[in-house]
């Protein structure tokens, strides 16, 4: 898409395409098409689009996003009816609320001084109130949530049955108008899944680079996974499936926070900015964050933008090799600090890894940081380790090291070419031998692998580097060492693909692709003899749902059971993310059911 559209409310898309008659409907993604060539001009929160030579159309963002039907005009003879319309609306980024704010709002306690700090689950303000339940009575959704959960499940049903090709701008905005009902309905979690489903289907039907196959199927897999267990669920589990519309901070004192790495920030959903990690002398980690809508430039540059907390002139950059001082902290349950008014920051002397305070996070056993990982933590790793060269891989080239007593894969933790952490990684594999301090994500996988976000510098170990943002150098390099002898070879590795590929082939090619005739009794049998039985039974069920089409008394084809093939596919997608977490355990060493040792 070429033009410089403002973001567009899902709610505003939803209607414009149901308000389209069957004969448009069928014409909407032709349109889209046609009008991404037209020439638009912006003038402020206005952008005009000359649809023909006598016909335009306007799009008003008043704030930066169009929020309301009547924002978009045509000056065609259907409108507003018109095909023009509806058009905009879908080829515009989605707008998304702001459920996670870089500024806090003016704080809870400030603006509702006599109401405890919502806490995790807990409905944010403006959040629509939820059914009441007695005291001896666990909570249970309202009917509004079970019928916004039922219609979510059954739009993205249907995007599964059709695939990307087949999901059009008409199946994607069904799925924007059952997000608008879940939000309204109080349930902001399901809502985000299905907005980054639609943003991840447009990604893969422009053949924008930045797509990637794992995380639409991961997006779908979200959406049916909470929209199928939240009618029947209570408690503690229907607060943690419904989610929270904001962040609650809550206050935290004072603060003495040591700077660890930056990372920059780019999603497939239109944010960008950068995220810079801080510790305090406990341990505990605690994010510093600028992130707002916008693309590759900004996730290169906000990381030398002041950090916004009080008054310090800090940057990120800056502040992840200095220290902070913080007075009157409010602080998200994920570790995030909040800039409300009452905040006031200062800089303050910061620390090297190998110096206390920070050197403790990488005297934990890797057992418990990945045991830790897998269990709801943050997700990164504190490593020493050896490099040992290259293996190449489908997805491109990944950089061996030996971490205690592993051979663990380092991937790049982006693949955009505008961030440098791939030509990083590629200059780090020319220094066999070389030991470094590294700062990793874990990455779920058969093999120990993590993706690489910063590294000490290999000559100066006193200062380092954060690989999505600082390009390393030939003349970084230390001389090359001899790599370490004895590193294992990868174990023969249980084919679980066989099962995640229909998996992912479901999720771009609809039900179609596995409906063709063949014989999946061969990869069952496979899976059989790895012990994988279960494995096996669910991939025959994913077939045969994808290829029961009855007829009726006349021998018409009836519609395809989309809510059986559904299940089978959610049920496969499921059992391969939770064979992929323990099978990801136990090549670590560790035990994704116990908490880290303390």
């Amino acid at each position: 898409m070429s033009l410089d559209l403002p973001p567009v409310a899902p709610a505003v898309t939803a209607e414009l395409v149901q308000g389209l008659t069957p004969r448009l409907r069928k014409r909407l993604d032709a349109g889209i098409t046609k009008l991404a060539g037209r020439p638009s001009v912006r003038d402020g929160d206005t952008v005009r689009i000359a649809v023909d030579d006598d016909t335009h159309l306007e799009l008003h963002a008043p704030g930066g996003t169009v929020t309301s039907t009547d924002a978009i005009r045509c000056g065609c003879l259907l409108a507003p009816d018109c095909l023009h319309r509806a058009a905009a609306a879908s080829a515009a980024p989605i707008a998304e609320p702001d459920s996670d704010s870089d500024s806090e709002p003016q704080s809870q306690s400030q603006s509702l001084p006599d109401a405890k700090p919502a806490s995790v689950g807990e409905d944010a303000p403006g959040t629509p109130d939820t059914q009441s339940a007695s005291p001896t009575e666990p909570e249970t959704p309202t009917p509004d949530q079970r019928a916004a959960a039922q219609a979510m499940y059954d739009a993205a049903a249907a995007v599964l049955e059709a695939g990307t090709d087949g999901a059009g701008a008409v199946l994607q905005a069904e799925l924007l108008r059952a997000a608008h009902s879940a939000r309204i309905s109080g349930l902001p979690r399901i809502a985000a899944s299905a907005v980054s489903v639609v943003t991840q289907l447009r990604a893969a039907r422009g053949a924008d680079p930045a797509y990637r196959l794992a995380e639409l199927t991961a997006a779908l897999r979200e959406v049916l996974v909470t929209a199928h267990r939240l009618p029947g669920s209570t408690g503690p589990e229907l607060a943690t499936l419904r989610g929270t519309a904001r962040q609650p901070y809550s206050p935290d004192g004072s603060l003495r926070l040591y700077g660890l790495f930056s990372e920059p920030v780019l999603t497939a959903t239109g944010y960008a900015g950068a995220v810079t990690w801080t510790a305090d002398a406990e341990g505990r980690l605690y994010t510093v964050s600028d992130v707002v809508p916008g693309g590759p430039g900004r996730a290169v540059g906000a990381a030398d933008r002041a950090v916004r907390i009080g008054d310090t002139a800090l940057t990120h950059r800056e502040l992840s090799r200095a220290g902070l001082a913080v007075s009157g902290a409010t602080v998200s349950p994920t570790g995030r600090l909040g800039a409300g008014a009452g905040v006031r920051a200062v800089r303050a002397s910061g620390a090297a890894w190998r110096e206390d305070p920070l050197a403790g996070l990488w005297e934990l056993p890797v057992t418990d940081q990945v045991s830790r990982a897998l269990t709801g933590g943050d997700g990164l790793l504190f490593l020493d380790v050896t490099l040992i060269g290259t293996v190449r891989e489908a997805a491109g080239d990944c950089l061996l090291a030996a971490c205690d007593g592993l051979t663990l894969r380092l991937s790049a933790a982006h693949d955009h070419p505008a961030l440098p952490y791939r030509d990083n990684l590629r200059l780090l594999s020319a220094a066999p031998g070389t030991r470094l301090r590294v700062v990793a994500r874990l990455d779920p996988s058969p093999l120990p692998r993590a993706l690489l976000l910063a590294t000490d510098h290999p000559r100066d170990p006193g200062t380092h580097l954060d690989l999505g943002l600082d390009r390393l150098q030939h003349a970084d390099l230390p001389a090359p060492a001899m790599a370490p002898a004895g590193s294992s070879p990868a174990p023969d590795e249980a084919p679980l693909h066989l099962l995640r590929r229909r998996v992912h082939q479901a999720a771009s090619a609809g039900r179609r692709v596995l409906a063709f005739p063949g014989d999946s009794a061969t990869d069952s049998r496979r899976l059989g003899r790895y012990g994988l039985a279960c494995a096996g039974d669910l991939l025959d069920e994913l077939h045969s749902a994808a290829a029961d089409r009855s007829r009726d008394v006349f021998g018409r084809l009836v519609p395809a059971d989309i809510n059986r093939f559904a299940r089978a596919w959610l049920a496969a997608a499921h059992y391969t993310e939770e064979v992929d977490r323990s099978l990801c355990a136990a090549a670590w060493g560790a035990d994704p059911a116990l908490p880290p040792a303390p």
